[in-house]
């Protein structure tokens, strides 16, 4: 394929062009996506210790970002403290999470599950791009998991303390 593509001088961005097999452009949009969200449940959270964590958890996703294009930046000690507040979460949710939920509840804790599933998409796309010949570092792999996790639990506690029950979903196929 030898085409000329437009690049526009305003290009917000400059691998947007980049080959549509290269998934590192994706993963940077997505995980820019995660963090802008990210932010959101900052703005719609209460709990100013949830706020402070979700402050860091934002930065962490950001220094995520460029991970596929160069390597990853981040220390043992931030995905021990990742996995704490999963740990921490999941403890404080124990009653509430055993079972499938249907992902509803109020508003941040539906954005919590909104951000669960994109941490999963963005674990999909890891794994292409790993399926196309390149390596990855395999703690990567473990952040972009323990970040959805996270945010599972996380929207747990938020409907906790918003009062809202959760609802059981009962699959019709499992």
């Amino acid at each position: 394929m030898n085409m000329e593509i437009y690049r526009s001088p305003y290009e917000a961005y400059p691998f947007l062009c980049d080959m549509p097999d290269d998934l590192r452009c994706d993963f940077e949009l997505l995980t820019d996506e995660m963090a802008s969200r990210t932010g959101l449940l900052r703005a719609r959270t209460k709990d100013a210790f949830l706020r402070e964590e979700l402050l860091w958890v934002c930065e962490l996703i950001y220094h995520v970002n460029p991970a596929l294009r160069t390597s990853l930046k981040i220390t043992e000690k931030e995905k021990e403290r990742l996995l704490a507040a999963v740990e921490r979460l999941q403890g404080q949710c124990r009653q509430r999470c055993q079972r499938f939920v249907v992902p509803q509840g109020c508003e941040a804790g539906c954005l919590a599950h909104i951000l669960r599933v994109q941490a999963k998409e963005l674990v999909r796309l890891v794994y292409r791009h790993i399926y196309q010949g390149h390596s990855v570092e395999p703690g990567l792999v473990d952040l972009i998991n323990l970040l959805s996790g996270y945010f599972f639990y996380l929207a747990l506690r938020l409907n906790a303390d918003e009062g809202v029950d959760e609802v059981d979903f009962i699959s019709r196929n499992y």
